[in-house]
């Protein structure tokens, strides 16, 4: 910076700015508030249905959120902008009380170009002589040097901040110059340590890329400046060098058991940096890509997918790279497994390869294994996966099945392939046992695909109705595992997310199993977004055999019972509108929600009971435990009727939200089944299945009872007893549903398996 410059500075332009931008906060601080209370809510509490209750809401959704985002941009650039202009006049004041001390010493400085010259007075000299003059230069030029800084700072923290995003706003929070100055510094630091030789990394250079990854993974500018500047390749080259223990040998004697936290430190990292649409950032995702399907070296068999999956397992990719990326390992995969023929024995982990995944669960050879956990975490991207095609029906290929009597090839989706044909490259956990986490994060991914949220999640009230492409897939699970249970039941580690993906799709399911396609089941079981069409059939077999996994079987049982009470509510009010109304009585009414409850309930209990006396050889407090853990995540859902109403019915006033007599009565049915899950019967039960089934009975029995008592005298109802009493009939011919259906089922089965 020039002296004269800061020197002759008029911060009037700069106040007046900061000035701006503050007031811009207010107006916009307002416009977030309307938006938010005012257009989002109305949306969420519009009658909807089918596509427009999804794309409606997911308009209004993204415009609502981006008002929020300009605020938040707005504020970081006012605080840049605000800090960087204190910080100049400090340093201008600073430049002119040295200037002024020099002058009580007998000192002059005068401009001269872009700089300046310290002279002694001709006519008197300085008290120190010429190291008076050099003290004062060397002051005055600090001051100078720390005003660039600031400048330039400032300049490249907006001109990143701003560049984060090519349409929109970026949700990036800076409170001062400084931090966002500070995260191009120790971006530009940590990307120079992981740009070293393997070999020469220490176990300090180790430290320090672990603690700042950690501190600074969901900085946005730190994330886009560590990526960029280390770059695809230089990424893929610092992970395998740092697993291979060859080279990195200082570091993996003193900090292997720590390369678990820096993989999720590095994962979280990427996945921020890929959010960034610099021209740095498009460049990367554009290389990264292109470097999936090369070998990391000319003589290597390590393919960059390998590399990179593994550091892909946490956080949330930019969907467009996903989708990208997702491409590129499909057509690999597919040249490695000739179509699908076999295995892709170059994902086939051996004793000389490293271990490229740290967590334990698997050794990282197949990247399908960490592509799909990233797809976990990004629903849209994952819902576009498993629709795309793996193989055309027109391609070379064997995958064919019976039409008319006769063998005819087939076209295979994604989800085809992964779920039902693809041969698994065999693995290992740490502990030398056979590893379950690939299909696991299959499962994973395909939760995220039909629920619309990240695997492991609840619903919230931000989370859209099933769209058409989310309720098409949960179709193909639901007709898959009932044409062929064993996809689930050999497999069983993957029925917590299956669970899960059932509670979300309860009114389908109720409405399935109702067998009133062309009735009123759509009154009965009403559905906000695209409807799934399921077959009785496929959801018994489905529910059979996720009641055989306690964490599932706990999701499905607890959703139901939170659906069961904001059901009751929604018929037993008598003030719901005439076209939303069930055509029955209220008793008849009740009745019939509680048998469709109590055929699903009576279908989880007839699973567990086959895990309790089966090969798996679970207790029955494996279940009972698993309802318990489900309290926590439950609670503050129910509170606001996320989980409840969000997509599962629309409420007598028109919303999509649970109303709060609906929130009242599930919670008090929840009550009762968490209550039950802590007493001793079904942790004393052991191997004794009957006492499963009677459990189950007591408990559906008075699930329905409760839903129907309390939604009654929420609305003043004059025959609460009798809407009451009803709900035992309903309960006990649901059950006689279930074991039949469950019979029929096993009887088909045995059938479809005899030799022809």
């Amino acid at each position: 910076m020039d002296f004269e410059a800061l020197h002759s500075a008029n911060f009037k332009l700069l106040d007046d700015t900061v000035a701006d931008w503050t007031s811009m906060l207010g107006r916009l601080q307002a416009l977030k508030q309307d938006a938010r209370d005012g257009l989002q809510r109305k949306a969420q509490k519009a009658n909807w249905a089918g596509d427009n209750a999804v794309i409606g809401r997911e308009f209004v959704g993204k415009t609502a959120g981006e008002f929020g985002d300009a605020l938040t941009q707005a504020t970081s650039i006012r605080n840049i902008m605000r800090d960087t202009r204190d910080e100049l006049k400090t340093q201008q004041r600073l430049l002119k009380e040295a200037v002024e001390r020099g002058r009580g010493k007998n000192l002059t400085v005068t401009a001269s170009g872009g700089g300046f010259i310290v002279r002694e007075n001709p006519d008197k000299k300085a008290p120190g002589g010429q190291n008076d003059v050099n003290g004062l230069r060397d002051e005055l030029q600090g001051i100078l040097n720390r005003a660039t800084e600031i400048d330039t700072s400032a300049s490249t923290s907006l001109k990143a901040l701003v560049d984060l995003t090519d349409h929109g706003f970026s949700d990036a929070v800076y409170k001062d110059r400084d931090s966002a100055a500070n995260a191009v510094k120790e971006a530009e630091k940590l990307a120079a340590l992981a740009k070293k030789k393997p070999e020469d990394l220490t176990p300090a250079d180790f430290d320090a890329l672990n603690a700042g990854l950690g501190k600074y993974s969901g900085d946005p500018i730190f994330a886009e400046h560590f990526a960029s500047t280390l770059g695809p390749k230089g990424t893929l080259e610092f992970w395998t060098g740092l697993n291979d223990p060859r080279l990195a040998y200082k570091v993996a004697s003193e900090r292997f058991q720590q390369y678990d936290d820096l993989q999720k430190n590095l994962s979280l990292t990427l996945a921020a940096a890929t959010q960034a649409d610099t021209p740095e950032m498009t460049r990367w995702k554009h290389d990264m890509v292109n470097m999936a399907d090369q070998p990391l070296s000319k003589s290597g068999t390590m393919f960059g997918a390998q590399v990179m999956s593994n550091l892909m397992r946490w956080g949330n990719f930019d969907d467009q790279f996903l989708k990208n990326y997702g491409t590129k390992l499909i057509e690999t995969e597919k040249k490695l497994s000739e179509n699908g023929r076999h295995v892709p024995l170059a994902w086939q982990h051996m004793v000389t390869d490293p271990l490229l995944n740290r967590t334990g669960t698997d050794s990282g050879s197949d990247p399908m294994t960490g592509f799909l956990r990233a797809l976990s975490n990004s629903p849209d991207a994952a819902t576009d996966f498993f629709k795309s095609d793996f193989v055309t029906k027109d391609e070379d290929h064997d995958f064919k099945k019976k039409v008319n009597g006769k063998e005819e090839k087939i076209g295979l989706s994604n989800f085809d392939y992964f779920f039902e044909e693809r041969d698994w490259p065999k693995d290992q956990d740490d502990k030398g046992k056979e590893s379950t986490e690939g299909r696991n994060s299959l499962a994973m991914a395909l939760e995220a695909a039909t629920t619309g949220h990240p695997a492991g999640e609840m619903r919230t009230e931000d989370t859209l109705p099933h769209n058409k492409d989310q309720a098409d897939l949960m179709q193909k699970v639901v007709s898959s595992i009932g044409s062929d249970p064993e996809r689930l039941t050999k497999h069983i580690h993957m029925a917590d997310s299956i669970g899960q993906m059932t509670s979300e799709y309860l009114p389908d399911i109720n409405r399935a199993i109702s067998d009133d396609k062309g009735g009123n089941s759509h009154k009965l079981f009403p559905i906000v977004g695209t409807p799934a069409e399921f077959e009785h059939a496929d959801v018994t077999r489905l529910l059979f055999s996720v009641g055989q996994d306690p964490k599932g079987n706990a999701a499905v049982e607890v959703g139901q019972a939170a659906y069961l009470g904001n059901l009751m509510d929604h018929h037993l009010n008598p003030n719901i509108p005439q076209d939303m109304r069930y055509p029955q009585s209220p008793q008849d009414t009740a009745e019939m929600i509680s048998r469709r409850s109590a055929e699903i309930g009576g279908t989880l209990a007839l699973g567990r009971q086959e895990a309790i006396v089966g090969p798996a050889a679970k207790e029955a407090k494996d279940f009972a435990d698993s309802i318990a853990q489900q309290k926590n995540a439950w609670s503050g859902a129910v509170s606001t009727g996320i989980g409840v109403g969000v997509s599962f019915i629309a409420t007598p006033v028109g919303g999509a939200v649970a109303s709060g007599v609906a929130s009242t009565v599930s919670s008090v049915v929840l009550e009762h089944i968490f209550q039950q899950s802590e007493t001793d019967v079904l942790k004393e039960a052991g191997k004794e299945s009957s006492r499963v089934w009677e459990q189950a009975r007591q408990d559906n029995i008075a699930m329905s009872r409760i839903a129907a008592e309390e939604a009654a005298k929420s609305h003043n109802l004059p025959y609460a007893d009798q809407v009451a009493t009803r709900t035992l009939k309903g309960t006990d011919d649901g059950l006689s549903d279930a074991s039949d259906n469950t019979s029929r089922m096993a009887d088909d089965l045995n059938t479809e398996i005899q030799p022809e």
